[in-house]
């Protein structure tokens, strides 16, 4: 069977390259992308390997590129991706680019250092020109005559001892005061400065306790943010000034206004040294203004040029990492020139990297050819499951239950179809499908550009990368939408209605509480495809009848597939060669499975076919029986119940008695699938020992042989005798029960689809009648600006409910369907994923994957 329905075949071969070949060659394998090295140095530390300084040295240019591709973020510089992926530089040119990203780095550190000096420098003026500004507001203020503040502030400031010997004094001015010969001490002083805006409050109150209130404190806010210029954020801050009198003061002010970190600046007293000092702060922010402005440029010229060459300089460095890494994994043979490695390449695929070998040796201008040996191994391979940009979402499905057993059957073909289809079944509905369908569409179509975008959004992400799942759910929703007859709750009357009424219609239109059954009402043959489309307008007859519909066909789906999992167990047996478990498990698993529950499918058509809605007895509807109390009866061995008038007991001949010897097999099954596996291991273990005695050491050689080449074919062979007994009976015993039970529990659990795709049909309903129909029954002008917004909630509403939330919860039962009901009849998921070196990969999952 081809790779589509089982991993590759996977062989272990040992690589020999020369060393001055072994960078190009391992350069040539990553562009390839089809070999899984295997370390080789597992006991040596990752500082003592061979190429870890040229790993380190890898590591210090992506810190650098790194740091440059910050800084054209922050300048929102766009970078330039073509798309190419240049190929892996020479070892020799590693010095260059090196040396290109010191040069750069370097230029750019000071260009940034000098910057942030002048920002500094040029937030200093700034901080000192509103200073000027806004002390000057202060001193005007006084200067203009006798004001209320300026004397209680003088009042403030003279201490008891102050105001006696200077009695005589006048009325003292802000910033300085006649000289008094006897107490030059109690001169008033000021300072100034700013202060963040927010530290303003604490400021003030810390002064007014620390100075006993013997402070007097004007602030002003400056109205325009200024720019930090250690983070380029923007601030706010306020300008104070603050009087008062003493050397004592003087120290405590500054001190308070160190611990808040505010900055003080100088402010000369006479107005004429203040209009001076503002005129030369005006004329040095305009040429620092220049100077800022031609370095901003010299910087963005930067910026823009390593711009236009960063994302190939990462994919370079990258790959150049990921080969020395790669490198590191080797191990040198006793000359010292020759590399050693071991690596699982895809059978297939040999001949493909032997001619890439050959590429690399070319290329590095060694005259030694490189040589891959297949060696043999009992070790079990990993596993590979070819995909494209179609599969790959359904393989990630089944990938994310757990990763197949080499060589074991792949569940991801099948669930193409039947993961939309069971999802379908759950969303049947025309509309809402469309949706669904044409959303995937647009991603298809659109898949190159949006690929082209990279988000880092993880909900997209998860969208795109299902957009092939998206579509076909959407497609088979719509197919599902047409049998239902349902379209946003509505129906579809494309042939035409075959049911016609035969009472008096004025009767039936005028009474709301009659129930018309279908019978007799039919005229010709039935609706050609799908619901008959006069079901939608029926009362309780709909939900009856939808209902008994919607879950036998839930039943029948279910039981199906779950066969179709036992089946695919036989393909594992008979390729695995394990006839034991073909005999003892895969036979009675299945005549378990038909005997009981096929067979209660077979009833359910033997009942549609059977009886019909006609008062012809012993085939009416009155005469049909219960499927469900039918099959209680089988298993319970109970006599059913005496059928109506003219009504059989039974739906065909022989039924009792098929139906007892049914569940007689299928008991029987279960002590064959419990005892036989692990009584024919032990009869088999048991025969080999007494074989063994005579000829103890010849045996046992040819035991090993015998189980590394049962062993090399799957991995299934040997691992039976590897077990203890008691294990196997354990192991076995689980197995059964779980099987048998779960044949019950996992046939109830299809009910899913039924009950999701009844409360799916009844919220689009719900929508419709009491949302949409309220626009729709509006007259006039009015009535259609009614309609657009009642339209435009219920197209909110259908889409985020009906469409998303509604179709997330169908696509998780639809997963827990095929994780628990399908996979566990036959899927193992006990391997490990073949993970090749691939500059792909690498360049995709970014440095972290190139260090994994």
């Amino acid at each position: 069977m081809g790779s589509l329905f089982r991993s590759e075949e996977m062989a272990l071969c040992q690589l020999f390259l020369q060393s001055e070949a072994a960078y190009a060659c391992v350069s040539e394998l990553g562009e390839l992308g089809l070999v899984q090295f295997r370390d080789l140095n597992p006991d040596v530390n990752a500082f003592q390997r061979k190429f870890v300084n040229e790993v380190r040295r890898c590591d210090e240019m992506e810190r650098k590129l790194r740091y440059l591709e910050k800084e054209i973020k922050k300048d929102g510089i766009p970078m330039l991706d073509t798309g190419d992926s240049p190929e892996a530089p020479q070892p020799r040119e590693m010095i260059d680019l090196e040396a290109t990203f010191e040069k750069l780095e370097n230029e750019l550190r000071e260009v940034n250092q000098n910057a942030e000096a002048l920002k500094r420098n040029f937030l200093e003026l700034t901080e000192l020109k509103h200073i000027l500004r806004k002390t000057q507001v202060f001193f005007d203020e006084q200067e203009g005559g006798v004001n209320q503040t300026t004397e209680s502030m003088t009042r403030a400031l003279i201490t008891d001892e102050a105001r006696t010997a200077g009695a005589s004094m006048g009325p003292v001015q802000l910033g300085y005061m006649e000289k008094s010969n006897e107490r030059e001490d109690y001169l008033p002083c000021f300072v100034a400065g700013v202060i963040l805006r927010e530290r303003l409050p604490a400021f003030e109150r810390m002064l007014w306790r620390a100075c006993r209130g013997n402070v007097f404190l004007r602030q002003a806010m400056i109205e325009t943010p200024l720019e930090d210029p250690t983070n380029g954020d923007q601030v706010h801050k306020s300008v104070f000034i603050i009087f008062f009198q003493g050397d004592q003061l003087k120290t405590r002010v500054k001190k308070i206004c160190e611990g808040f970190r505010a900055t003080l600046y100088p402010c000369p007293e006479a107005p004429a040294d203040r209009r001076e000092m503002a005129m030369g702060v005006m004329t040095r922010i305009e040429d620092l203004n220049t100077v800022l402005g031609q370095t901003q440029d010299h910087r963005h010229r930067v910026l823009v040029a390593a711009a236009k060459n960063l994302k190939n300089w990462f994919v370079k460095v990258r790959k150049i990492k990921a080969i020395y890494h790669t490198l590191n994994l080797f191990n040198l043979d006793v000359t010292q020139k020759c590399l050693i490695a071991e690596c699982w390449v895809p059978l297939l695929d040999i001949e493909t990297i032997q001619l890439a070998l050959r590429r690399g040796t070319e290329r590095s201008g060694s005259s030694v050819p490189p040589i891959l040996n297949r060696m043999q191994t009992f070790e079990n391979p990993p596993t590979y499951n070819r995909t494209n940009k179609f599969t790959k979402a359904f393989q990630a499905l089944i990938d994310a239950y757990g990763v197949a057993s080499y060589r074991e059957m792949n569940p991801a073909p099948y669930t193409i179809i039947t993961f939309p289809f069971l999802f379908a079944v759950m969303f049947g509905d025309l509309g809402h499908g469309a949706i669904m369908a044409l959303f995937g569409l647009w991603m298809i179509r659109k898949e190159k550009g949006l690929a082209a975008q990279k988000t880092d959004n993880e909900i997209w992400n998860i969208f795109f990368g299902g957009r092939y799942i998206i579509f076909l759910m959407g497609v088979f929703s719509m197919y599902t939408g047409l049998i239902y007859n349902d379209i946003f709750s509505k129906s579809l009357n494309i042939f035409g209605s075959h049911w016609h009424l035969s009472y008096n219609k004025s009767t039936v239109m005028e009474n709301k509480f009659l129930q018309l059954s279908p019978k007799g009402d039919y005229e010709g043959a039935p609706y050609p495809f799908g619901m008959d489309p006069i079901w939608q307008v029926a009362g309780a007859n709909k939900i009856i009848f939808h209902n008994a519909y919607k879950m036998k066909i839930s039943i029948i789906f279910g039981v199906i597939h779950m066969i179709f999992g036992v089946v695919m167990s036989w393909h594992n047996h008979t390729y695995f060669r394990n006839r034991i478990s073909l005999l003892y498990e895969f036979i009675p698993q299945l005549i378990f499975l038909l005997l009981l529950f096929f067979y209660m499918v077979l009833l359910m058509f033997i009942k549609w076919i059977k009886f019909a809605a006609t008062n012809d007895k012993p085939y009416s509807e009155a005469c049909a029986p219960s499927i469900l109390i039918t099959f209680i009866d089988m298993v319970l061995f109970n006599t059913p119940k005496p059928p109506p008038e003219r009504c059989e007991t039974y739906m065909f001949f022989g039924q009792h008695y098929i139906q007892v010897l049914f569940v007689l097999v299928a008991v029987g099954c279960i002590p064959v699938m419990l005892l036989a596996k692990p009584l024919l291991i032990m009869q088999a273990r048991k025969q080999a020992n007494e074989e063994v005695q005579p000829i103890a050491g010849a045996t046992s050689d040819a035991e090993a042989g015998g189980m590394s080449n049962g062993g090399s074919h799957g991995g299934a062979g040997g691992h039976e005798e590897e077990e203890e007994l008691s294990e196997i009976f354990i192991h076995q015993s689980i197995h059964t029960i779980e099987y048998v039970l779960g044949s019950v529990s996992h046939t109830a659990s299809y009910l899913r689809l039924w009950a999701l795709s009844l409360a799916h049909a009844q919220l689009a309903e719900v929508l419709w009648t009491m949302v949409l129909s309220i626009g729709l029954k509006q007259e006039g002008p009015v009535g259609g600006i009614v309609l657009t917004c009642v339209f435009a909630f219920w197209a909110i509403l259908t889409v985020g409910i009906l469409v998303l939330m509604e179709g997330l919860s169908a696509f998780l039962h639809t997963l827990r369907l095929h994780w628990v009901e399908f996979q566990s009849k036959f899927y193992k998921g006990q391997g490990y994923a073949f993970q090749p070196f691939s500059f792909d990969a690498i360049i995709e999952n970014g440095a972290a994957a190139a260090e994994e």
